[in-house]
């Protein structure tokens, strides 16, 4: 694109402007992302701007909340809240005397006027035009009150709005994506532009922002596309260059409805505490808009800075797919060292109350915020010691299975209960009777009983119950050895029997058998 050859490097400065309304989710994360690509490729500046004008809906915890929602994915903004830079401030409820200056010009110039109506003599002019098939617009009643008119009204206190005069003609801009683009500014009446001096709005409020910090280029959703033409008019109104414009696809679900912050869709933070890495979360993003051109799937975001070109971005809507985000976290899970993977998962374990941290047997240890400084745990059911190097080879069962640190609890448990809560149907294979069913118990307990402690690995025990299997004279093997994972288990879905046995002990592993068997009634 011409535009962005003729760049600096150096030169860009595009921001971040969220409504601190809600937490921090996944169109807003996909939005800032693009951003910070953009910036980055250019060497250009990234501005976090909280716009707070909404004095009801925001709130404080909701400005920490997408913060750390942009620290967790890594996305690092140069100038913004607790960051110096010599635009700021970066809230919009710090910056009213801007906006002031700026509304007083437009009053002065006839450019916005008071408009004193009632909510309503809006709303029944509004349902008039509706009824004659005409889009709503204000009546432009209050267009043309005499200063008498306004001082009288406002010495009364009468409640008012200011409006913008909306100048009749074509809008037309570049989309640096969709191409020209084109608005006819009749269609909008004379819009609110501030619900008095002291309350300026989002359109109003955006121009003057993008201006003062030297915005240079606009990269927001596409649901934006009608506050645009408003934002050039308002421009043009106060004299003041437009940035270039750049929206992003919408992303919608599987059914094709648009993802919103109102929907019940998960924040970033729950995906973090779900047990999603940053990167993972960082890669799929990447996806939902933007193609790379190639069968590849897998970027860091230093990958994502190198390749990432405006070209590519897609203009039909993207599609939220959470299985293809379960994936690419499960790959990610895939890459980390046992250890890492162990110390992500033990906060899971502790939370779920399957173990917890045993200070008592380790007097200068300690468990905080995820990071493991003690090694030695005990299961909270049974009080028995478990180590940080148990607890890795249990975990490396499932690291292939997992697709978040959140399920680990679920695949795990079993591990640390005396005793296990399953339908006694769990343990028959296909059409399995109850007396062949306690049979195959009475052999697995009696043959593994045989194994000295000492021989008691995962290969000795696949060798005796793998030649106990072919005595039995069955080409299913899973006559045996199903009863057997059910019984360690009481799961549908679990590791290998001999693994699980392995990591049990010898005495579990028969105790858990002797259970089984008292399930089956013949």
């Amino acid at each position: 694109m011409e535009e962005l050859k003729l760049i600096r490097p150096g030169e860009i400065r595009v921001r971040m402007a969220p409504s601190p309304t809600g937490p921090m989710h996944l169109g807003f994360a996909r939005t800032a992302l693009f951003n910070y690509l953009f910036a980055e490729k250019y060497q250009g500046t990234l501005i976090l701007r909280i716009d707070d004008t909404d004095i009801q809906r925001s709130q404080k915890k909701w400005e920490k909340d997408i913060i750390e929602g942009l620290n967790w994915l890594g996305l690092e903004f140069q100038e913004g809240p607790g960051v110096d830079g010599k635009f700021g401030p970066y809230r919009q409820s710090e910056r009213k005397e801007i906006y002031q200056k700026y509304l007083q010009k437009l009053l002065d110039e006839k450019k916005i006027y008071y408009c004193f109506c009632s909510p309503e003599e809006l709303e029944a002019h509004r349902n008039y035009l509706l009824s004659i098939g005409q889009p709503p617009r204000y009546s432009e009643k209050c267009a043309e009150l005499s200063e008498r008119e306004i001082e009288e009204n406002l010495k009364n206190k009468k409640s008012y709005v200011l409006r913008f005069r909306m100048s009749s003609k074509k809008v037309r801009f570049k989309d640096l994506l969709r191409g020209e683009i084109e608005y006819d500014s009749q269609n909008f009446g004379d819009i609110v532009v501030a619900k008095n001096l002291a309350a300026p709005l989002y359109n109003l409020t955006s121009v003057i922002d993008d201006f003062e910090m030297k915005i240079t280029h606009i990269i927001r959703g596409e649901e934006h596309i009608p506050n645009t033409p408003i934002q050039i008019l308002l421009a043009e109104a106060l004299g003041i260059k437009t940035p270039q414009y750049l929206h992003l696809p919408l992303i919608f679900g599987l059914d094709r409805a648009k993802l919103s912050k109102r929907d019940r869709v998960k924040s970033i933070l729950e995906y973090k505490e779900e047990g999603y890495l940053s990167v993972a979360l960082i890669n799929f993003l990447a996806l939902l808009g933007w193609n790379p051109g190639a069968n590849k799937e897998i970027f860091s975001l230093l990958s994502l800075i190198q390749e990432f070109s405006v070209e590519k971005i897609q203009k039909s809507g993207a599609v939220f797919n959470p299985q293809k985000l379960d994936w690419l976290n499960g790959f990610y899970i895939r890459q980390k060292s046992l250890d890492k993977l162990t110390e992500d998962c033990i906060p899971y374990l502790i939370k779920t109350n399957l173990i917890k941290p045993c200070l008592e047997r380790d007097k200068h240890s300690l468990f905080y915020e995820g990071k493991v400084i003690t090694t030695k745990f005990e299961t909270t059911e049974t009080g028995e010691g478990v180590s940080f190097y148990e607890l890795m080879k249990i975990i490396d069962l499932y690291q292939a299975r997992l697709k978040k640190f959140s399920e680990i609890s679920e695949l795990i448990d079993f591990f640390f209960k005396k005793k296990l809560d399953y339908s006694s149907e769990l343990l028959r294979w296909k059409e399995m009777s109850n007396e062949e069913i306690k049979e195959v118990l009475d052999k697995l307990s009696k043959t593994l009983n045989k194994l000295e402690e000492t021989d008691w690995t995962k290969k000795e025990i696949g060798e005796v119950l793998l030649k106990l299997a072919g005595e039995l004279g069955k080409e299913d093997r899973g006559y045996l050895l199903w009863p057997l994972r059910a019984a360690l288990s009481g799961k549908t879905a679990s590791a290998g029997p001999f693994e699980i046995a392995e990591l049990l002990g010898k005495e579990k592993t028969l105790e858990r058998i002797r259970m089984a068997k008292e399930k089956i009634k013949i």
